[in-house]
């Protein structure tokens, strides 16, 4: 046999792991790997050669996508194995990881090298690549209407300018290819089910006690953009507590996280993600912290000391980017950031800290320790010592949120439903003051979950029922 090269690799027998080397292989410029053969050439044979032929262009098809020819070679009465790969004219990956052959060395593709060979291959973004079989018209709507909705409110789009039809929409977006196929970034963006692109495309917020001690999570597994309209939302209505107190009569709520900074930060993941790795971004949220983390890959030159200080704008998803500027969840200055810091130091909360692990990167959120609720268990008479006799009202509603951890749109919807429990959910939505539909259906899901509401009847003609009000 010939010696190990550039475009041959020998293995003694099969391991599963030798995908990573097809997948090198199927990068590069293709090759051969030959299973029953040592180092040095002489042929070991494999015993079980039969069911290699069987169970690995099986493996090679499941685990890359992609078909490799296998064949059976016999030399001095020894059965050995051939597996010729051919060179892929499209990025290959092997569990979200990406190989390349290089010399006789097999290298894993990280950061810039693999931004790189992502658009050498392709000759274009991976948002930008065209998805076959499906149309405008599979599009969610609401995402249109929520993307429409927030562009008008903040001003990003004129009336006249959101006026046409959804695919004259996405061509003013840049959203189609130049032969009119929905980009990726379209499908991630407006399709309900975005992991029909690529499988781990969602958001996933858990909340932990103790350590690795899970309580309950969250998958949003819908269009980015109806995504980014409920997540902050459901954070703050269903993981978060606020720790009520009262200045002259006023009640405050003060949380243990800037929501502005969450936000921001929540929306630099979703906008800078490399989706193409197949990771979800998770946000995971504790009593002491909140880490948002998402995989990345910084631009050519940068690192996370470009990252940290005042620089330009650089998406590493622009048509998403876009997108997001045009509906006002960001701004095309680069600032994100900075405007992380501030909206801490406005509620007296440390900076975040940001982290570079490999291709992931994590944002460390320490919660303010002055608004974590230290015991959620007082009984009336412990805080009626904290309130006047004249408070005696406010102080009910205090105790009911603060046992329950309700939030000011969970105890609004409760009054609401007092006064009308045939209320829908778009009607609630618009009588709340500061309420959006997705955070009036996360804050309802919350007291079902709670056992304070339930539902009688179908949504249309049935009504709310108040089970536990106090």
């Amino acid at each position: 046999m010939n010696t190990e090269n550039q475009n041959i690799e020998f293995k003694e027998s099969w391991k599963d792991e030798y995908l990573k080397w097809i997948c090198g292989f199927a990068n590069a410029q293709g090759g051969k790997i030959c299973i029953g053969i040592k180092d040095d050439g002489s042929v070991c044979g494999v015993k079980n050669s039969k069911k290699l032929l069987e169970d690995i262009p099986n493996k090679i098809q499941t685990g890359l996508g992609i078909v490799a020819d296998v064949n059976l070679k016999t030399q001095d009465g020894k059965d050995f194995i051939e597996i010729c790969v051919t060179p892929s004219s499209f990025p290959i990956n092997y569990r979200g990881e990406y190989h390349y052959r290089s010399g006789s060395t097999k290298q894993q593709l990280t950061g810039v090298a693999l931004s790189e060979f992502v658009m050498r291959k392709t000759g274009i973004h991976w948002e930008d690549v065209g998805v076959d079989g499906i149309s405008v018209d599979d599009l969610d709507d609401e995402s249109f209407k929520i993307f429409r909705r927030e562009a008008l409110r903040r001003n990003r789009m004129s009336k006249e300018d959101l006026d046409i039809s959804n695919y004259e929409l996405l061509k003013k977006l840049h959203l189609l290819t130049h032969d009119g196929k929905l980009k990726r970034a379209a499908v991630l963006l407006f399709y309900n089910d975005p992991a029909i692109v690529q499988n781990g495309i969602f958001v996933q917020v858990g909340k932990f006690g103790q350590g690795p001690d899970l309580l309950y999570h969250d998958m949003m597994e819908g269009s980015l953009i109806n995504t980014a309209d409920k997540v902050v939302d459901l954070i703050f209505l269903k993981y978060l507590k606020a720790k009520i107190t009262f200045e002259h009569d006023r009640r405050v709520e003060t949380y243990p996280f800037a929501r502005d900074a969450v936000r921001e930060a929540i929306y630099n993941a979703i906008i800078h993600n490399c989706y193409m790795l197949g990771v979800p971004i998770q946000i995971r949220i504790s009593d002491q912290e909140l880490i948002v983390s998402n995989s990345c890959i910084l631009p050519e030159g940068w690192t996370m000391d470009t990252f940290m200080h005042p620089h330009d704008s650089r998406p590493y998803n622009q048509c998403i980017a876009n997108v997001f500027y045009r509906a006002g969840y960001i701004e095309h200055w680069g600032r994100g950031i900075e405007k992380i810091f501030n909206a801490c130091k406005e509620v007296g909360a440390e900076p975040p800290v940001y982290e570079l692990r490999g291709q992931g990167l994590r944002v460390y959120f320490k919660a303010l320790q002055s608004a974590l609720i230290e015991d959620d268990t007082l009984d009336d008479s412990q805080n009626t010592e904290k309130h006047t006799e004249n408070h005696t009202e406010n102080h009910t509603e205090n105790h009911t949120e603060k046992t329950l951890g309700l939030s000011r749109i969970q105890y609004e919807i409760i009054r609401k439903l007092k006064e009308n429990p045939k209320y829908s959910r778009q009607q609630l939505a618009t009588i709340i003051e500061n309420a959006s539909l997705g955070g009036v259906i996360s804050a309802l899901t919350r007291l079902q979950e709670l056992g304070i509401i339930r539902r009688v009847g179908a949504d249309k003609g049935g009504h709310w029922q108040i089970i536990n009000p106090d």
